[in-house]
């Protein structure tokens, strides 16, 4: 995960990743490492195959050259899954942006990123390990961007979509890292909205199904 220098969102981060970690090694045959938190400006980042980014519209715009790493990146096969945690928070004009998802705008202007849409109902994603219709997090009704299909038309009455590779940017208001994240004991550290059990149970098979397409495409 990208250390923003807010304390308090590094820690739900980590939280977070710790908890869908659990769930991992619960569920499936993956024991992941030790959610490493990473300075984009100095870590290494071609150790890791996912970053998660929480957008804090209050941390300091990164540098060009820390995006230009980021650019890399993701250039070299890294995805890196945006966060901007505001599902609930856009303004009252229908044009208008929270400071988060301004943010991200900034930071995207500045990467090579790929048209992106929606995860479509036939994508893999939907059922790379779980069968999902949608990907909630601490919030919902927010959808998962992914990179946009190249040929979506040749689908030859097959159930999910041809073509190979995975998508080097995802983006979120959902916030993930908040319906996954747990304390010392196991138990969840921030509720869900609306206040739903199964939201929480489905984040985390939100969370499966990314690192399952994530580690398994080419």
């Amino acid at each position: 995960y990208v250390l923003t220098g807010n304390p308090s969102v590094d820690a739900i981060s980590r939280a977070g990743l710790d908890g869908l970690s659990r769930f991992l090694i619960e569920k499936t045959a993956l024991e992941p490492g030790q959610p490493a938190g990473v300075d984009i400006a100095r870590d290494e980042l071609a150790f890791y195959p996912n970053i998660y980014w929480p957008i804090d519209p209050n941390a300091a715009m990164p540098s060009e050259d820390a995006i230009a790493r980021i650019d890399a990146y993701m250039q070299q096969g890294g995805t890196v899954l945006f966060d901007t945690r505001d599902q609930y928070a856009t303004g009252i004009d229908a044009g208008s942006a929270s400071p988060a998802t301004q943010r991200l705008r900034d930071i995207l202007d500045h990467l090579n990123v790929p048209p992106l849409e929606p995860v479509p109902e036939d994508h893999v994603l939907t059922k790379s390990f779980f069968i999902l219709p949608e990907f909630p997090g601490r919030f919902s009704g927010g959808p998962l961007w992914i990179e946009a299909s190249l040929d979506a038309s040749n689908v030859d009455n097959r159930p999910v979509r041809t073509g190979d590779g995975v998508s080097p940017i995802m983006i979120t208001a959902n916030d993930f890292a908040g319906a996954w994240a747990i304390d010392a004991s196991g138990a969840p550290m921030l509720p869900t909205v609306p206040s739903d059990f199964m939201q929480r149970v489905y984040a985390y098979r939100a969370g499966v199904n990314i690192v399952m397409y994530m580690l398994t495409g080419n």
